[in-house]
Order: structure tokens, then sequence, then C-alpha cells
């Protein structure tokens, strides 16, 4: 009798695991059809999946993406609502039901679906990004960048939330170094991002029209109520001189060299920062000229840059091996502009 039993429960967990495999193979194919712009198509696999599946829940939320690509809100809505009842809710779903009813110029629903996400889930970076972005539509943009800075704070591995800061950095006349210091940072996280190159066009921009701009670095170090903020200026202050001879990849380079090495001497230690770390590690494997020229070569001229890589070929080359092995992530407890 007890071997019948086990065989039963053998039994039942292959059909068990059949099904999921099933489940997993059809949301595979459907989100094939999605990143091929078929979208039908997607909305079909994903229905029949979903006739035999009715409860399951990420089944439910692939369906309403498909219906959200396809700009039909009425379906999404009527999809994704039962996944926000359900106690299997997750952050996605609140996402996805907000990005929705914003679709649809609803704001006062995707504002709700927000806010009961981020109740459920404070530490949700999307959802802080999202609603960041809704209130930049409402035309509250203090509102907008405290989402973003907590989304910051709290999933600091999540990369949209620094893009939307560095930008909102950059708009504001009297920002020195938020813009450079989160733009660099989303350039690292989502380097293979078609935002990526605009980001690195402007944390560019920022050197040169924000940051040495300034006639007198040491005294906006001196208002600058933020202390991280206060020591970056202050330390790039006495490089002002090199930036005399304008602001170009290789010009740079030798700026943030000279800037990493008085940083460490004076600040790493009250302000350990990954972004800073990981430039002190590039310049020990001799491959921070190779960084910056990726960083800045191609915005700023790219027959320059493609001239340079043929000349450091070697260099370059190991650069780029080095870049595509690694997934940059900032760690928690950096988020010096909340303090």
């Amino acid at each position: 009798m007890k071997k019948l039993f086990v065989t039963s429960l053998f039994i039942s967990a292959c059909i068990t695991l059949t099904a999921q495999n099933t489940i997993s193979s059809e949301r595979q194919r459907a989100r094939n059809f999605m990143q091929s712009g078929d979208l039908d198509n997607a909305v079909l696999v994903l229905t029949k999946a979903r006739e035999s599946n009715i409860n399951d829940i990420d089944l439910q939320k692939d369906l309403a993406l498909a219906y959200y690509y396809k700009k039909d809100y009425t379906k999404a809505l009527e999809t994704i609502k039962p996944v926000i009842a359900s106690p299997d809710c997750d952050p996605s779903a609140y996402q996805l039901a907000g990005n929705v009813y914003k679709a649809q110029e609803n704001y006062k629903e995707a504002e709700r679906m927000y806010k009961e996400g981020l109740k459920d889930f404070p530490n949700n970076g999307p959802l802080h990004n999202d609603y960041g972005e809704l209130l930049d539509i409402l035309k509250n943009p203090l509102g907008a960048i405290d989402q973003w800075l907590k989304g910051i704070q709290v999933a600091p591995s999540y990369g949209g939330n620094y893009y939307n800061a560095a930008v909102y950095y950059y708009k504001q006349q009297d920002d020195k170094i938020w813009a450079i210091i989160y733009g660099e940072i989303y350039a690292n996280m989502e380097s293979l991002n078609p935002k990526s190159n605009s980001i690195k066009k402007m944390v560019l921009d920022a050197y040169k029209q924000k940051l040495f701009i300034s006639n007198n670095l040491k005294a906006d170090a001196a208002n600058q109520k933020n202390a991280f903020a206060k020591a970056v200026i202050e330390t790039f202050a006495k490089q002002s001189g090199i930036s005399a001879q304008g602001i170009t990849p290789e010009s740079l380079a030798m700026i943030r060299t000279r800037f990493i090495l008085d940083w460490n001497a004076s600040y790493a230690k009250n302000f350990p920062f990954r972004l800073f770390d990981y430039h002190q590690q590039l310049m020990k494997d001799g491959l921070f000229d190779s960084y910056n020229q990726w960083m800045f070569g191609p915005v700023d001229n790219q027959a320059g840059f493609e001239k340079w890589v043929q000349t450091h070929k070697e260099e370059y080359d190991k650069f780029t091996a080095f870049h595509t092995s690694r997934i940059f992530k900032m760690p928690a407890g950096q988020s010096y502009a909340l303090k």
C-alpha cells in the first residue's frame, strides 16, 4: 500500500512538472512574439494557455502586458484587475496597472495603483521610478525627484531611478554634480540600453556646461549643503586648471584620474562609493583611459574615437572584454543625495 502511495505521488509530481514546463514554454513563445512585434500572436498564445490555467498569475500578467503593448488598454485592465485583487499580487502587477491607467491619461487611478503598490512593496525600485514619472507628468518635479531618490536608496541596483534623477538634475540650474554622478552610474548599469548614449552625452555636457564652466568651484563647494556633493566639488576644484584646455575624453581621463587619487586621500573613508571604487580598479588595471573613451569618445567625436581605438586596439579590447564580463551594481547605503 505504501509503495502504491509513493508511486501515486511520483505520477502526480510528474504531471505537475509537465504542466509547469508547458506553461513556461508557452510564456516564452509569447514573449518571443512580443519581442518581434507580433503582438496578435502573443495574445493568441497566452489566451489559449490561460484557458487551461485560469488561475496562473504569471500568464495573466503576460497577457495584460501583451494587451498593453497593443494599446488595447481596456482588455489590459480587464486582465490585470483580478491579479491586483489576488493575495498573490506582486509589484509588477501594480506597476503594469499603473502604467495602463497612465497610458489612458487616467492619472488619478494611476497614482492610486502606484501608491497601493508602494504601500505593500515600499522597497520596489520600478514602482518608485514609474510613480516619479507620473508626478513629473503632473508637473510635480519635487515629488518626482523624491520618488527617484527614494528608489535609489531602497533599490540601488535598479537603473531607471538613476536615469530620471540624472535628467532631473541636469535641468536644474544650480546643480553641479548629481547629473554627472547619476548619469554615469546609469551608463554603467544599462550600457546596452539605447538611452545609454544620450545619458553619456548629457554627462559630458554637464562637465562642460555645469561643473567646469564655474570660475570658482571652491566657492561653489562652500555653498553646498550636501556633504557628499561638497566633497566631490572640492576635489574637482583642484583640477580646474586642466579644464582650461577644454573638456575632451583625454582631458577628462586626466582630471578624473587625479580626482580619484585626491578623493581616496581625503574622502573615501567617510564616503565609500562604488563608482569611484570602480574607477580606481580600472586605473590599477591600466584600463581607465579606455573606459573614459568608452564613456565619452563616441558622443564627443565619433571619428576621433574610432581613430583612438585603432591606435590603442589591444588596450581597448582588454577593457571591452573586462567590461562585458561583469555587471555593475551599486550597493546599499551609498545614496548620499538624501543625506
